[in-house]
C-alpha cells in the first residue's frame, strides 16, 4: 500500500520536472520584483500598525 503511492508520488513529480522549464532571465527578475514589492508591502502594513498600536495605547 504504501510502496504504491510512493511509486505514485515519485511518478506524478517526474511528470511535472519534464513539463517544467527553467525561466528566462527576464521572468526571473520580474518574479523577484514583485516578491520584493509583497514583503515590502506586507512589512509596511505591519509596521504601520505596529506604530498606530504604540501611538493609541
Amino acid at each position: 500500500m504504501k510502496l504504491s503511492k510512493l511509486k505514485s508520488f515519485y511518478r506524478e513529480c517526474v511528470r511535472v520536472f519534464k513539463i517544467t522549464k527553467k525561466p528566462t532571465r527576464q521572468e526571473y527578475f520580474a518574479i523577484v520584483k514583485v516578491a520584493g514589492l509583497g514583503i515590502l508591502l506586507i512589512g509596511l502594513i505591519g509596521f504601520i500598525i505596529h506604530i498606530v498600536d504604540r501611538v493609541l495605547l
